[in-house]
């Protein structure tokens, strides 16, 4: 049986190695740590999650939600190290980042059909292969991948969000509360029109990091930089991650002007991290401006903010739905460099990708899971989508309505959801289309 390659062991590249494994393929996964590390990465172990540990809603009628259980169904690696390993977090997916990452890679790494190789990977596998480098793909790389015909290489920068000591925080300013009464998962430190205004004051004049080939406008909306939101506005947070709507300060029995909540990074409660407060400021400004933040005036920083690189493919045209080069069959791309934005949705770009080149390999037909599934609507809009090309999350407005028109929004997503449940549900019951739930018997030859 012929072996394939697969680059890089983040969220992605882990899904694709252990697709094809488990599908009876040899596979030799190429990680670059801990011989070299990119400027966001800080731990030798994979799938390590850097921005935040929330995978987002686990609720059908968000379209991450349905993701997510399209993954569970079609046996992900990632969705069952992240179920095994989550945190308190109300209607979403929180993770201990640490126990996540560790669960994944001794998963990884026991895997008999598995082969970890640590080192760089400087030219483009000529055998079967994922490419899974994620948006710090090494420049040597990147330019062999920039040569593939028909490539257009975009560059932006994403932007990680502090984390805080649980212990240092002044629990006699901050209630513990969800939106709306659903749990009490979430810290909020709620503002004052005037606390908010001296904040949104600071924040215009604190002094940023300079960040090399940036200037302020190669910022994907879905990871904006806090500052950056200010300057678009004076009420812009307060709609934003500062949005008040359906909290209660039980100190005052009113909603807030403004509040910044904060989300357990761990299970003990330790370590939170400051929800949608990415930022670029200077290490000394992110200390002086946050402490202004009620509850976070001695706040101990266990990690500031940075800013880092991305990089993604222009991909329509380029890819085709099962992530594979169009010009180049056998060699496919996976994880947030195909266009794909989030970490569920990296990991179902590899489980796709996996899938894909397990079954060319055994010499079965592609599966195409349409846009009537997540998973499948995500790959139709990275290769075939029109006009500027973006980095995207899932969302129901890539998956292909229901017939029947229904004007409640949620019952029309849960309509959307069970169909598109059941359309995984077919799909793994007909063998000649996927079989997906046993090792696919291999080729003579």
């Amino acid at each position: 049986m012929k072996q394939a390659t697969v680059i890089g062991a983040g969220l992605a590249g882990c899904e694709a190695a252990w697709q094809l494994a488990s599908r009876g393929v040899p596979v030799t996964l190429i990680e670059m740590k801990p011989e070299k590390y990119t400027p966001a990465h800080r731990s030798a172990g994979f799938a390590e999650l850097v921005c935040s540990n929330s995978l987002r809603s686990d609720q059908l009628t968000n379209a991450v939600g349905l993701l997510k259980e399209e993954m569970r169904q079609l046996g992900s690696l990632i969705m069952r190290c992240a179920d095994e390993t989550r945190v308190p977090a109300g209607g979403a997916l929180a993770v201990d980042r640490e126990a996540f990452s560790a669960r994944v890679t001794q998963a990884v790494r026991s895997h008999p059909l598995i082969t970890v190789e640590q080192r760089e990977a400087s030219e483009l596998p000529e055998t079967d292969a994922v490419i899974a480098t994620g948006p710090l793909t090494s420049d040597a790389l990147a330019e062999k991948i920039a040569a593939l015909p028909g490539l257009e290489t975009l560059n932006f920068y994403d932007a990680a969000a502090p984390i805080v000591s649980g212990e240092s925080l002044d629990m006699s300013r901050v209630f513990r509360q969800g939106r709306y009464g659903r749990g009490d998962d979430y810290l909020n430190c709620p503002m004052t029109r005037e606390e908010y205004m001296a904040f949104y004051q600071a924040l215009l004049t604190a002094q940023k990091a300079e960040v090399h080939g940036f200037d302020g406008t190669q910022v994907f909306e879905g990871c904006m930089p806090i500052e950056v939101m200010a300057a678009r506005g004076e009420m812009v947070m307060a709609f934003g991650p500062m949005k008040p709507v359906g909290l209660t300060d039980p100190r005052t029995g009113r909603e807030p002007f403004a509040v910044v909540q904060l989300r357990a990074e761990n299970r003990e409660g330790t370590m939170y991290n400051l929800v949608g407060f990415q930022t670029r400021l200077k290490w000394g400004e992110q200390k002086r401006v946050f402490s202004m933040i009620p509850g976070l005036e001695h706040a101990e920083f266990l990690r500031y903010g940075v800013m880092h690189r991305n990089t993604f493919l222009h991909s329509p045209g380029f890819l085709d739905e099962t992530y594979q080069v169009i010009s180049r069959p056998g060699l496919y791309f996976a994880g947030q460099m195909t266009g794909v934005e989030g970490y569920v949705e990296s990991a179902a770009s590899g489980m796709v990708a996996g899938i894909s080149l397990a079954r060319r390999m055994l010499g079965l037909p592609a599966v195409d899971f349409t846009r009537r599934t997540a998973i499948g609507a995500l790959a139709h809009h990275v290769s075939g989508a029109t006009g500027d090309f973006q980095p995207m999350n899932a969302n129901f407005g890539l998956i292909e309505p229901c017939e029947k028109r229904i004007r409640n929004k949620q019952e029309r997503y849960g309509a959307v959801a069970a169909r598109a449940l059941d359309t995984i549900e077919a799909l793994r019951s007909n063998p000649l289309a996927c079989d997906f739930d046993r090792t696919l018997a291999r080729p003579e030859g």
